[in-house]
């Protein structure tokens, strides 16, 4: 009976089995996004972004790439903290290894959350980026990791970035907290 109770803590308290995340957006943009995390269609994606939000890695962390009608990009765990340097903002990651891509066919649509990476499909570490309209020239090419369900207003609040990099002029919205939950 104990180790069938163990077992069962175990398994139900396991990050891979959080149904989500809430973020708390300061700057231009205040307010909260609420992301429906999709465990079964990237578990190792939500898994690590699950230990990165449960060990405090996101907050204070800048949207570094904002761009008008696309789409919204943050998680640069290593560069993008809002309290050092920016200059490098979107090129790093986390302590965590990389992860082999998990595609699905799910369309990039508005609200969509997906892991950023390099050219390489197996690159996605810590950053992500969430859809302000529908993009479907990624469909299949980055994994998708989740849906805001509550927020899309906030999301439309972010500051936008300059040109067609999305690089933020001044200072950035941010990630100032970051919280799971199941």
């Amino acid at each position: 009976m104990l180790r069938a109770l163990l077992i069962i803590l175990i398994f139900y308290s396991s990050p891979v089995f959080a149904s989500g995340i809430v973020i708390s957006v300061k700057g231009q943009a205040s307010g909260e996004i609420t992301i429906d995390l999709f465990e079964d269609t990237a578990p190792q994606h939500v898994k690590q972004i699950i230990t990165l939000v449960d060990n405090g890695s996101y907050n204070g962390i800048a949207f570094h790439r904002v761009i008008d009608g696309f789409m919204a990009q943050t998680g640069d765990v290593q560069y993008g903290n809002i309290s050092g340097d920016l200059k490098r903002a979107g090129m790093g990651g986390s302590d965590l290894p990389d992860l082999k891509a998990e595609f699905s066919d799910i369309n990039y649509d508005r609200g969509i959350v997906g892991m950023a990476r390099a050219q390489d499909p197996n690159s996605a570490n810590s950053q992500f980026f969430i859809m302000f309209s529908e993009g479907s020239f990624l469909n299949g090419q980055y994994t998708v990791i989740g849906k805001v369900v509550k927020g899309l207003d906030v999301l439309d609040m972010i500051k936008k970035g300059d040109g067609q990099s999305g690089s933020i002029s001044g200072d950035p919205d941010f990630m100032e907290n970051v919280s799971s939950f199941k």
